[in-house]
């Protein structure tokens, strides 16, 4: 029904546009009554097997939804209808900021790939704390993405993160320092081994001078050199962060279907989907075995089916995140990959006896 009916229709209109369609109209269904327990019959999936401990916490299923999707927490209860393990909601800054100007998303449908230039717009903090105050929805997993804002230099860029994790604290289940965008101006240059070090460190001391200290994990972009990835590697371990969320979006252009007069065209942003696969799954292999194991790792970029799910688990990912895989394959993928996880578990404790 997805790709015969629903995809067609939303492709006719603009990426954003679609996005914010699709997500109004679920509201509305879910609204109706009965709807909420169909669309938990029809798409989440319910095993022992998929349950998944990590950070201290308890997923129902090693499936998420990727940061961007739900920038303000506004969605999160519709989300959940939808078979996710956790969600997890922003980048969002200390102030609203209307982010860069329209059109900002495109689609590359021969590569089934989207770029992307939002420019974390987003309603700030204060308004994601307001909507997180709710009734929190029972044994659903909440992560909350932190950025900074784009006004305020990298040298400031400490307040912002601390501003967001004090406020965010009593409200999410683990948090995410994004300094891997590639759509706010010098927010990559935070990943820089001594930047990075301080401002991760910075907010490890907030977290433990709390009475229970929350999971702290860094994403970052697949466009780093290996020895980048080993200095990632020894933050990690010198800060005491729970992990790494592999990979935000690529600015690498290599390799696509879509023409380069189109690309040139479309101009700045990060791309996200199927290009992203390979390179995800390397960064992901190369963190596991150089690391040796040291520290969780959730997949995200390029999956979109279960195969490609599974391959970010075999490289040592514990969990899995999507997003553009969502908007090409509809949200059965949900289901269909926790189906397929359950399976090939299933075969190794059977091949183990």
């Amino acid at each position: 029904m997805y790709h015969l009916l629903i995809k067609p229709f939303l492709f006719l209109l603009q990426p954003e546009k679609a996005h914010h369609f699709t997500l109004k109209m679920l509201k509305l269904i879910l609204a109706i009554p009965g709807f909420r327990f169909l669309f938990k019959k029809l798409f989440a999936f319910q095993n022992p097997l998929l349950k998944t401990e990590l950070l201290g916490l308890t997923f129902n299923n090693p499936v998420g939804l990727a940061a961007g999707f739900d920038k303000d927490g506004k969605h999160y209860r519709t989300m959940a209808s939808l078979g996710f393990g956790y969600i997890e909601i922003g980048t969002v800054t200390p102030k609203a900021q209307i982010g860069n100007p329209q059109p900002r998303m495109f689609r590359l449908k021969s590569d089934q790939a989207v770029i992307n230039r939002m420019g974390f717009n987003n309603e700030g903090v204060d308004a994601m704390v307001k909507r997180l105050k709710d009734k929190p929805i029972e044994g659903l997993i909440i992560g909350g993405n932190i950025g900074k804002n784009k006004i305020t230099p990298n040298e400031e860029a400490f307040r912002d993160y601390e501003i967001c994790f004090e406020k965010l604290f009593p409200y999410v289940n683990y948090f995410v320092v994004n300094v891997s965008s590639p759509n706010t101006p010098g927010l990559r240059d935070l990943q820089e081994k001594e930047p990075l070090t301080r401002l991760l460190q910075g907010i490890q001391v907030l977290n433990n001078k709390k009475d229970k200290p929350k999971p702290v994990l860094l994403k970052i972009a697949p466009d780093l050199t290996d020895g980048q990835l080993d200095d990632i590697i020894g933050i990690v371990q010198d800060t005491q962060i729970a992990g790494l969320i592999a990979t935000n979006t690529t600015i690498d252009r290599s390799n696509l279907q879509t023409s380069k007069e189109q690309i040139d065209k479309i101009g700045n942003g990060g791309l996200s989907g199927k290009p992203l696969t390979q390179r995800s799954t390397e960064v992901i292999r190369y963190l596991h075995q150089k690391s040796k194991g040291a520290f969780p790792i959730i997949a995200v970029g390029g999956i979109h089916s279960p195969q490609t799910a599974w391959e970010k688990l075999e490289a040592g990912a514990s969990l899995i995140q999507i997003y553009t895989g969502l908007v090409y394959e509809g949200p059965f993928l949900i289901k269909k990959i926790n189906k397929y996880i359950l399976e090939k578990k299933k075969y190794k404790e059977n091949s183990k006896k």
